[in-house]
């Protein structure tokens, strides 16, 4: 879904819709009090979110898994595969799943680690925990109350924070903020704090700084003409980032998060792009998403998250515990 204006304000449709959002947060707080959780064999590590859609999420889960690969680890991603018809526990190929099969963010993430797909997490980080994982990084999860975390990090976006602070449908939260931040052990801002977010989190909470930046190869677009599309949770991050590197965007066109393209779609933005003498480039996120035989036809971007300060995450990853030795129930 696109998410609506009016969740960046406190006007007329988010007062109206607001007391449907607070039966959606009772529901989530039902759920979260009655649950009976598990305790995974390794640390598991939640990389999630508070509001709907577009805060980099993705790439720190990868940037987290970076750090331990670098430190000699084995980690596995564990996710439930949204937008994808696979229910799992399922192991990720990217050579024999599609976007259909598993979602796009499974496929990124099978890239870089095994992934599973699983909308049981307990069954899913059983089965990773069986085939060698020393932690698993549960990409999104913070609603999640079944398998117990070893440590929970919350990623806001820099440019819009908590939106108005409603919860779905009112506004972008999946929970309220408070009861969120009590359970986190961390947060990480993506981009210039320009929401206030500082002044919202609680005095002594860790809170790391981040950038999204392109890759090194993304340098071919400095002063090229680019006709630009997304369907992520926030397209315009990815038109900023193509303006940082120098490329001259002749137009954008934007579509919902998780958006199946289809092969209509795809010909008409490369027949516009034609018309402009214009390179087609999209985000490595829709890459996935586009119809087999017209990837090659469509260049992609890809990006990273950059920590300011990677010590301070390469310090919380160190003291967690090696293993437990209670296994999941």
């Amino acid at each position: 879904m696109r998410a609506p204006e009016f969740w960046n304000s406190d006007g007329v449709p988010a007062r109206l819709l607001d007391p449907i959002g607070k039966l959606y947060g009772l529901a989530g707080t039902l759920r979260r009090r009655w649950a009976t959780q598990s305790k995974a064999r390794v640390p598991v590590i939640c990389v999630g979110n508070l509001t709907v859609g577009g805060t980099g999420k993705t790439p720190t889960a990868m940037a987290v898994a970076q750090q331990l690969l670098d430190q000699g680890y084995r980690p596995h991603f564990l996710t439930r595969g949204y937008g994808g018809r696979e229910r799992g526990p399922v192991l990720v190929s990217p050579e024999t799943h599609d976007a259909l099969d598993v979602g796009d963010e499974p496929l990124l993430l099978a890239r870089m680690a095994p992934t599973w797909v699983s909308s049981d997490r307990v069954t899913g980080a059983t089965l990773a925990t069986q085939a060698g994982a020393t932690h698993l990084i549960m990409d999104d999860g913070l609603q999640n109350p079944y398998l117990a975390k070893d440590l929970t990090l919350i990623v806001i976006d820099g440019a819009t924070g908590f939106g108005n602070e409603r919860l779905v449908p009112a506004g972008p939260l999946r929970e309220s903020i408070d009861q969120a931040l009590s359970r986190i052990d961390a947060a990480i801002v993506i981009g210039r704090d320009q929401a206030g977010i500082q002044e919202r989190l609680p005095a002594g909470l860790l809170t790391l700084t981040a950038n999204l930046q392109p890759s090194a190869d993304a340098q071919r677009f400095r002063g090229a003409r680019v006709l630009a599309f997304a369907g992520i949770g926030r397209p315009e991050k990815f038109y900023e980032t193509l303006d940082g590197i120098g490329a001259d965007l002749v137009e954008t066109r934007s579509f919902p998060d998780h958006h199946r393209f289809n092969a209509l779609e795809i010909d008409a933005i490369l027949e516009r792009a034609r018309q402009f003498d214009a390179a087609c480039v999209t985000t490595e996120k829709d890459h996935v998403r586009l119809p087999p035989n017209l990837k090659n036809t469509v260049e992609k971007l890809a990006i990273s998250v950059a920590f300011k300060e990677p010590d301070q995450l390469r310090n919380l990853l160190q003291h967690l515990p090696s293993s437990h030795a209670a296994g999941a129930n």
